[in-house]
Parts: structure tokens; C-alpha cells; sequence
């Protein structure tokens, strides 16, 4: 049984509840529970959309220093690839998911945010990537992820200075999609969500690794990968009664069974 993540399903809903008190501290056995969330959540065919809770008070407000600081170079250099893969593990879940974020997401929480496919705050949130005041600099994803969402000029301020900011701020640039009061944060997560619990699960899949992986290869890649996307979803039931429904019916009446 995991001790601090665990996974929570509700009409069609999981979601990732991050428990560990004060801060959520993201030590080494939350970062190993929340890959096996993340996993459970991607075979688990109950689940169709995904959220990524902390809690009320707090998102994540980083890696735990104190474990950090006790190792050395070669005992880092041995856990590194651990740690990428399971603070990415949110991003490699096929299905739609979102970062529900109340009060801090820094350092590693903010890279497991930066994992979900959206990010809602609340109006007290603060974000950001204040490694560099530790003398190094996020290693669990988020030099890469971070520009890729807000652009380089406005990550390396970020990085450089580690500095929070705040929902506004975080909304202006980019870095979430919507703000939120702090009470609302979980329901608006549950809003958006629902919106795929009746959805073409194969095709929302596809769509989502139509984006990311076309993201890191050029356009020319990235065209050959939404051809194979899009052909292969010629295979599906869904893509059948989805063109059915369209034609007796109109738009928006499909009934998917998300085969």
C-alpha cells in the first residue's frame, strides 16, 4: 500500500492525491508512489481522465533537501534517470490530465505539474524553480518542460533567478491556463476533466501523443507521426460510431465505448 500517493477514482475520474505533511516534500519513496500511480491510472480502463491533487493548502513544495543533501555525485548520478522518469510519470499517462494547484508548486512540484497536459491555480498559488538558490538546477524535467511551455527567454528568468511568481503572473505567461479561488481549485480540475469521461479514449490518446511527440522533432517528423496517429485510428470502433452517430445524428450525440 502507498504511504503518500495514492489513487482516488470517481465517475470516470483518477485522481493523484499527493499526501505527505507539511509540504509534501517529494522524497524518494513519494517520487517512486507516483509513478505507480501514474501507472495504475494508465491501465486502469475506469479511468479516463486524470488530476493531480496536493491538497488543499499545498500542491508540492519541492524535492526533500535534507535526502538530497546527503548524496554524493556518484550516488546522484545513479538515481538521476529514476527521478526524471518518475516526476515525467503524470506525462506519459495516454489520457487527458490536469495539475489542480493551491498554494506552493516549486522545484520538483512544479515539474510534476508541468507533466499534466493543463494546470489550474488558485489565486494563492506560487510557482517556480528556486534550485539555482541551492546551488544547482531542476533535474527532474523541468529546464526542458518549462521553456517548452513559456518559451526560453521567460524560463531562464525563471531559472536564473528562482524566484516565484504568482497565479497572475503564472497566468500571464503561460505557465497555467486558468486561476482559480484556492476552494475551487479541485472542482474546476473535476470540470474540465469531465469533459472526456464519455470520450474517444483511443483518439484523445492519439491527439496527445500527436502534441508531444511532435514537439520534439521537426515538422516534417512531426507530420509523419500525425499520419500514422490518424490512420490508425481507422482500426477503432469508436472512429465507426463516431462517423455513424455524425451522419444520422450531428455532431456531438456519439456514444463511444472507447475501443
Amino acid at each position: 500500500m502507498a504511504e503518500y500517493v495514492t489513487l482516488e477514482v470517481s465517475e470516470g475520474i483518477g485522481t493523484i492525491r499527493l499526501a505527505r505533511p507539511p509540504m509534501n516534500a517529494l522524497n524518494r519513496q513519494v517520487q517512486q508512489e507516483l509513478r505507480a500511480a501514474a501507472r495504475e491510472a494508465t491501465v486502469n480502463a475506469d479511468v479516463k481522465a486524470v488530476i493531480v491533487y496536493g491538497g488543499e493548502k499545498v500542491f508540492a513544495a519541492g524535492a526533500d533537501v535534507k535526502e538530497m543533501s546527503e548524496m554524493n555525485f556518484g550516488q546522484m548520478s545513479d538515481v538521476i534517470g529514476d527521478l526524471q522518469s518518475d516526476l515525467a510519470a503524470v506525462s506519459e499517462i495516454p489520457k487527458p490530465t490536469v495539475a489542480a494547484i493551491t498554494g506552493y508548486a516549486l522545484g520538483g512540484g512544479l515539474e510534476v505539474a508541468l507533466s499534466a497536459d493543463r494546470r489550474i491555480a488558485g489565486d494563492n498559488a506560487k510557482l517556480g524553480v528556486p534550485e539555482i538558490l541551492l546551488g544547482i538546477i531542476p533535474g527532474g524535467g523541468g529546464t526542458q518542460r518549462l521553456a517548452r511551455l513559456i518559451g526560453p527567454s521567460k524560463a531562464k528568468d525563471l531559472l536564473f533567478t528562482g524566484r516565484f511568481v504568482d497565479a497572475e503572473e503564472a497566468l500571464s505567461i503561460g505557465l497555467v491556463d486558468e486561476v482559480v479561488a484556492p476552494d475551487d481549485v479541485y472542482e474546476a480540475a473535476r470540470t474540465w476533466a469531465s469533459q472526456f469521461t464519455k470520450g474517444a479514449g483511443r483518439a484523445l490518446a492519439a491527439a496527445k501523443a500527436a502534441v508531444d511527440r511532435g514537439l520534439d522533432v521537426d515538422l516534417t517528423t512531426g507530420l509523419a507521426v500525425e499520419r500514422q496517429l490518424f490512420t490508425s485510428l481507422f482500426a477503432t470502433q469508436d472512429r465507426t460510431i463516431g462517423m455513424e452517430s455524425f451522419i444520422e445524428n450531428g455532431p456531438g450525440k456519439a456514444r463511444f465505448t472507447g475501443e
